[in-house]
């Protein structure tokens, strides 16, 4: 087992590792307390080779790494690619690629919507994956060597699942359906959050209009000082204690006191000038400025043409094997009942071809389901 620990080995694995036409990747991390992930250990494999890279080693440069992780001839392969992807945005600046998650493209094969990795290894390869490290402190040292070999094995076992899920895409002609999802991995928006945009992650509570511009503050404040202080958002300041600071609107100290959100004593700490002038600031917000709330209630989806779908959605699924996530979400099967003209994924491309052309049929009465020996059929109605 090869653990790298200084710049020196990695860059001699960089360089082993040039032109490779893969390389599985895979990150063990701690984020408990923290606002970031604290990257624990790197795990990189080409067809050949399969190494460990302790990030925790004294005056090793992960910057070596970085032109094998952004080579255009190298495919990198993760599985559940999200959170490792942020790490390396973190690290980077930018988005490794090209990109190939075996969790999304399994959801053509039926593997369902979030298929685990051990399940995925165990289906394609007969491999059997160690649980027993799953737990581990990853930012402990020493590292027992079975530690180790379960951190390895995310790697080495991901070869021979992209081998299969790579081959299983060219025998069924079925690569364009996951490309699209690939590509959309690249947005580095997707791996950080700007303070200013903060408040579009909160579920908000029909606010009315002059709780939203605290609102904006408040959620940008405390998004600036978790990544400012890496630690979690809510450690800061809960959601709950948000919203009703943005009600009650206090103006000086002794009046966070009587919040039943905020904990005892919170008035007197340095944080409560920020949170008050941050009210303060979201209340001066220009009203003209401030996003605009769809406070209408939206048209309802007639239920029976929705139903109808979701039966079709689930006969397509198991007919051509492919996760309904992929296909069309419940969002889009509410827009395609109210509109054959819909700006959704399951109207576009090759999801529009196994799925959508069908839908719009059902709607205008051009197709017919039937059921039959616990099988759902389609059937052409003639004009």
């Amino acid at each position: 087992m090869k653990v790298i620990t200084d710049t020196a080995g990695l860059q001699a694995f960089v360089n082993s590792a040039q032109g490779a036409p893969f390389i599985t990747v895979d990150t063990e991390f701690m984020r408990e307390k923290t606002y970031f992930s604290q990257l624990c250990l790197i795990q990189v494999a080409t067809p050949d080779d399969a190494v460990i890279i302790d990030p925790l080693a004294d005056g090793i440069d992960l910057a070596v790494l970085y032109p094998l992780l952004t080579a255009p001839e190298t495919v990198k392969v993760f599985h559940a690619a999200r959170q490792d992807l942020e790490i390396f945005v973190k690290l980077m600046g930018t988005v490794p690629a090209p990109l190939f998650d075996t969790q999304i493209a399994a959801m053509v094969f039926g593997y369902g919507d979030q298929v685990g990795y051990e399940p995925l290894v165990r289906d394609l390869t007969s491999a059997q994956v160690d649980k027993g490290s799953r737990f581990t402190d990853w930012s402990r040292r020493p590292l027992s060597d079975k530690q180790l070999t379960y951190a390895l094995g995310d790697v080495t076992h991901l070869r021979d699942v992209y081998a299969k899920l790579t081959q299983k895409l060219a025998d069924s002609n079925r690569l364009a359906w996951v490309e699209e999802e690939m590509l959309a991995l690249n947005d580095i928006n997707l791996y950080s959050v700007d303070p200013d945009e903060a408040w579009q992650r909160l579920k908000l509570r029909n606010p009315k209009a002059k709780e939203l511009g605290p609102i904006i503050a408040l959620a940008k404040w405390r998004e600036a000082e978790a990544q400012s202080r890496n630690v979690p958002r809510s450690r800061l300041l809960k959601d709950d204690a948000l919203f009703e600071l943005a009600r009650a609107q206090p103006d000086k100290p002794e009046a966070l006191g009587k919040l039943r959100s905020i904990p005892q004593g919170f008035e007197r700490s340095a944080t409560a000038k920020a949170l008050l002038a941050a009210i303060t600031d979201g209340k001066a917000m220009d009203k003209e400025a401030l996003p605009q709330l769809d406070r209408k209630p939206r048209e309802q989806a007639p239920q029976d043409v929705v139903e109808l779908l979701r039966v079709l959605l689930k006969r397509q699924c198991a007919e051509h094997d492919v996760a309904p996530k992929l296909l069309a979400s419940s969002s889009d099967l509410d827009a395609i009942a109210l509109d054959d003209d819909a700006d959704v994924p399951a109207l576009r491309g090759w999801r529009r071809e196994v799925f959508g052309n069908m839908a719009l049929k059902l709607k205008r009465g051009e197709l017919a389901l039937s059921l039959s020996r616990r099988r759902v059929s389609v059937h052409e109605i003639s004009s």
